[in-house]
């Protein structure tokens, strides 16, 4: 598992690093970290897919993509 080490902070940001090689840096919001989060703690990271909302996503994109194909009256778009 890999460990993410806040770095430090730069204004809005925090900057934080993998603890693995090749060491990744990234910048991350620092109002989404837990008020007491200072420099040098290690953060633990999960995602999850939320599929119900991608599933919404999905359905909503394909109702604008209809749409357009439905406007294309010389069939010269393809999408």
């Amino acid at each position: 598992m890999i460990n993410y080490i806040i770095d430090r902070f730069e204004n809005d940001w925090a900057i934080i690093e993998t603890s693995e090689d090749p060491i990744i840096t990234f910048n991350f919001p620092k109002n989404l970290l837990p008020r007491e989060a200072k420099e040098g703690d290690v953060l633990n990271i999960s995602f999850t897919i939320n599929k119900e909302e991608t599933l919404k996503r999905k359905n909503a994109i394909q109702i604008k993509l209809n749409s357009l194909k439905k406007q294309d009256k010389g069939n010269d778009i393809s999408l």
